[in-house]
C-alpha cells in the first residue's frame, strides 16, 4: 500500500503519517516513510534520535549523487531522465522503531512545470517507490499542491489529505480531490484533526461526503506536549494512537488487495 499525506501547512500531516507508519510497523509490515517537506520533521514524529537526525542529508542536496545519476553537471545541459534509483532507499534511509525513513527534500525552484535533475532524481525514486517495492510506503508531502503540479506523486494507492476544521482547509481538499483524479488515483480521503467540539464535527459531517472522510483526530495537547519533547506522538499520545488506529482500519478496509500484496 502507497499513501500520500498531504494538506496545507500546520494541520498535522506529519503527525498523522508518522502514526499511520508505526502503526503498520507495530504489525511487522515492512514500513519505508518518505519525507518529501522541505521542513523535514517526520524523523522526530517517527521518534528518531537527534543524533540519527542530525546525520541525514535530503536526497534533493545530494549533489554528488545526482550529478552522477542523472549526468548532469554545470557544462552537460544534458541529463538522464531516468537514472538508477532503484538502491538509493535501502542505502540512504535510516531504520528505528521498525520503520525505514528516507528524507527525499523537495525541489527548490520556481514553477510547477520544473524539469530539472533534482526533479528527474525525486520523481523517480518515488515512482520506484510506488512500483517496485512490497513495503507499505507513506509520504509525508510537503504543504500545498506543487508535487501534484509536478507530477511526482502518481501513481499511489491513495491520498490523504489532513484538513482541519476551516473553509481554507475544505478547499485544499477539492483541490487535491481534481488534481490526484488527473493524475489516476481516484481514492482521495480526508482525516478531520484538531476537532475541537461538536460544532467541528458537524461543520466536516456537513461539507465532507461520508465515503471520504476516514475520520476525525480531535485537538489533544499531549501532541503538543509531544512536539515540545522532541517525542513521537505515538509513544506520547494513547488517545491519539486510538483515533488514528481506527482511521487505519478504514484504509485497510478500503485498500484490502494493496494489504493482501504486502
Amino acid at each position: 500500500m502507497k499513501i500520500a499525506v498531504t494538506g496545507k501547512g500546520g494541520v498535522g500531516k506529519t503527525t498523522i503519517a508518522a502514526t499511520l507508519a508505526r502503526l503498520y510497523a507495530e504489525e511487522g509490515h515492512p514500513v519505508l516513510a518518505a519525507d518529501v517537506d522541505p521542513d523535514a520533521n517526520l524523523g522526530l514524529a517517527l521518534g528518531f534520535p537527534e543524533e540519527i537526525l542530525d546525520s541525514i542529508v535530503p536526497i534533493t542536496k545530494m549533489r554528488k549523487l545526482i550529478e552522477e545519476r542523472t549526468e548532469a553537471s554545470a557544462d552537460n545541459r544534458f541529463y538522464k531522465i531516468n537514472p538508477r534509483v532503484s538502491d538509493i532507499p535501502d542505502k540512504y534511509s535510516k531504520e528505528y522503531n521498525g520503520v525505514k525513513l528516507l528524507t527525499l527534500g523537495t525541489v527548490e525552484t520556481a514553477g510547477s512545470g520544473c524539469v530539472c535533475p533534482e526533479h528527474v532524481m525525486l520523481r523517480r525514486i518515488i515512482n520506484s517507490l510506488v512500483l517496485h517495492r512490497g513495503d507499505v510506503v507513506i509520504l509525508d508531502m510537503e504543504a500545498g499542491l506543487e508535487h501534484l503540479g509536478r507530477g511526482t506523486t502518481e501513481g499511489m494507492d491513495m491520498f490523504i489529505v489532513v484538513i482541519e476544521p476551516g473553509a481554507r482547509s475544505i478547499q485544499t481538499y477539492k483541490n487535491v480531490k481534481r488534481l490526484a483524479e488527473e493524475l489516476g488515483v481516484h481514492q482521495v480521503h480526508v482525516v478531520a484533526n484538531k476537532v475541537r467540539d461538536e460544532k467541528d464535527e458537524a461543520f466536516i459531517q456537513d461539507r465532507i461526503p461520508p465515503e471520504d472522510l476516514l475520520g476525525m483526530v480531535h485537538y489533544n495537547p499531549e501532541i503538543m506536549e509531544a512536539d515540545r519533547e522532541g517525542s513521537s506522538p505515538y509513544d506520547y499520545s494513547a488517545a491519539a494512537v486510538e483515533e488514528i488506529r481506527k482511521i487505519k482500519t478504514k484504509i485497510d478496509k478500503s485498500n484490502m488487495p494493496c494489504m493482501e500484496k504486502v
